[in-house]
């Protein structure tokens, strides 16, 4: 069984927010990656940080709890590109209740990367 690897890019869009696109399994092995991501996020106050899931192939309660972790070190999550399978743990553990999650791309367009 090959593993595959968590690619995280950063992003700065305007207002402060910054998104991290995930692409990769998010799993017991590539959890800390997220982990370490947004704790070296720069500490100038971004309001928001958005955690694009669209290129996630595997989320497990590892990826759960790093979801948890980001949450609780930013202030303000928004997950977008949740998939049916993400949706429904975050359902079924009560993640959804603290955890913003954007069910419509087109929400997201508003934001413009910034250089």
């Amino acid at each position: 069984m090959s593993h595959q690897l968590l690619t995280i890019e950063v992003t700065r869009l305007d207002g402060g927010h910054i998104r991290l696109r995930l692409s990769g399994e998010l799993d017991y092995d590539t959890a800390p990656e997220l982990v370490t991501a947004v704790a070296e996020l720069p500490g100038e106050g971004h309001q928001q940080l958005t955690i694009d899931l669209t290129g996630v192939s595997l989320c497990d309660s590892s990826g759960l709890s790093a979801l948890l972790m980001a949450h609780r070190a930013a202030g303000s999550v928004r997950l977008t590109g949740v998939s049916a399978q993400v949706q429904q743990m975050l359902d079924r553990t009560g993640l959804t209740e603290l955890l913003a999650v954007q069910t419509s791309a087109a929400d997201g367009d508003n934001l413009r990367a910034i250089g």
